[in-house]
């Protein structure tokens, strides 16, 4: 299913629906961070995805991290809270889901890197790197909550 994000633009399609979903901020000891390429819309992100019932917020983070990259991981703590109702994704079934994601702080425990059918590259890129890579603005913020020195939940 293909996507479209959208994000202060006063053309977005109004929101139908809402959904849990979750995100893995994790850096190597180089401090470069796992980040994958999307099949649905092409851009780089943070690997993540959506609740399902019956699992944790933390687990449910660790089950995408380990499906979209092959990578093993636990969680360590929140970096943010994100629920901005102008950002927008659109699917091509006709849903329109407001954001509403929690990002969280993991460290790698094992695994290879390997692509999935929700990603077509995996790798672990640096931080000088992300600026010349096309990442959706919402996935920048919370690399940037990220890397930031002041370790404080973020909320929107």
């Amino acid at each position: 299913m293909t996507r479209v994000d959208y994000y202060n633009d006063p053309n977005a399609p109004k929101a139908n629906s809402i959904a849990v979903a979750v995100s893995a901020f994790i850096q190597d000891d180089d401090g470069r961070i796992l980040m994958i390429r999307r099949t649905d819309n092409g851009l780089y992100s943070i690997p993540g995805g959506q609740l399902e019932l019956g699992e944790t917020l933390a687990e449910a983070a660790v089950r995408e991290v380990r499906e979209e990259t092959g990578i093993e991981c636990k969680v360590t703590g929140v970096i943010g809270l994100y629920s901005d109702p102008r950002h927008v994704i659109a699917y091509d079934d006709g849903e329109v889901r407001q954001e509403f994601s929690i990002c969280f702080r993991a460290k790698q425990v094992s695994g290879t890197l390997r692509t999935s059918n929700e990603s077509s590259e995996v790798d672990w890129i640096s931080p000088n790197q992300t600026s010349s890579i096309q990442i959706h603005p919402t996935i920048k913020l919370r690399i940037k909550h990220g890397l930031a020195e002041e370790k404080s939940t973020f909320f929107s």
